[in-house]
């Protein structure tokens, strides 16, 4: 009986000492890792200009002028002849416009472009008028400028970072202003012995005009840009100076073209604050705690 006692007595023992075992060593615990919400930021130095909206432009540009051999009436031959020579200087030209942003490729503008004076010299052979029988040579110089307005069409068709790429077309009508022209015959043998100088009345009017062109625009602000391009101007054919007696044209010109170097601003009338694009930043992940 003694025994028996002695045994549960060892039993109860052992139970109390592992019960106070667990109490030292308590089971770990692992916390849930923390991960932060996806934060947005604003950059300052990111500016994105609106898609669409208007603008205005301005425009200034160097242009190499040529026309076709131009014609003109001589005497009683009832046709026109070519100019012995001719040639027609380069010129500049100032210019602005509105135009209308549609999407993020197309755009379209009205422009009205002036061109100064382009010098116009040229040449004839024939008889003399009171000068000794013989060849003449004469002289004719003149000049022509005119106002350009266009209805543009364009395709951006390529943009990296702040820089675009464009191609452009344009439509539309010049008014040209020949000045007079001052012709003066001389002798072909003794240059000195000339006919009296005779200055035939210019000649003004809309010639119709299309224009073909490709450039590159930076964008300086969300509401500035800066362009610099090409353009190929054609002006169509018309009368350039009036007969003596301003009975008729004796003068005519062919197409005249233009091709021309341009730089110039453009600036959006959007309102509000330029739009800016969103960076998500991906949060750094928090490590769990873990206790043993």
């Amino acid at each position: 009986m003694n025994k028996i006692l002695l045994a549960g007595a060892a039993m109860v023992l052992v139970g109390a000492g592992s019960a106070s075992a667990a109490d030292i060593y308590p089971a770990p615990v692992i916390e849930a890792p923390v991960i932060d919400a996806p934060v947005y930021e604003t950059p300052v130095h990111q500016p994105v200009a609106a898609a669409s909206g208007w603008y205005l432009r301005g425009d200034a540009g160097y242009a190499w002028n040529r026309t076709e051999k131009p014609t003109f009436f001589q005497g009683d031959l009832n046709t026109y002849v070519p100019f012995t020579t001719a040639s027609l200087r380069s010129s500049y030209s100032v210019g602005g416009g509105v135009g209308y942003q549609i999407n993020s490729k197309l755009r379209s503008d009205v422009t009205l472009d002036y061109f100064s004076i382009a010098d116009f010299r040229g040449s004839t052979t024939g008889g003399c008028g009171v000068l000794p029988a013989g060849p003449c040579t004469s002289t004719d110089i003149s000049g022509v400028s005119g106002l350009s307005l266009l209805a543009n069409a364009y395709v951006d068709f390529y943009k990296s970072g702040r820089y675009t790429l464009y191609g452009g077309a344009g439509i539309g009508g010049t008014y040209v202003r020949w000045d007079d022209l001052s012709n003066t015959s001389c002798s072909s043998a003794n240059p000195a012995l000339c006919d009296p100088t005779e200055i035939h009345r210019g000649v003004e009017g809309w010639r119709f005009t299309y224009a073909l062109m490709a450039g590159a625009s930076v964008d300086l602000t969300c509401k500035l840009k800066a362009d610099v391009g090409y353009r190929y101007r054609n002006v169509a054919s018309g009368a350039m100076f009036m007969s003596l007696n301003s009975n008729g044209t004796q003068g005519y010109h062919k197409n005249m073209a233009s091709h021309e170097v341009r730089g110039g601003l453009r600036y959006s009338l959007g309102a509000g604050d330029c739009a800016q694009e969103e960076v998500y930043i991906e949060p750094a992940p928090i490590m769990p705690a873990v206790y043993k």
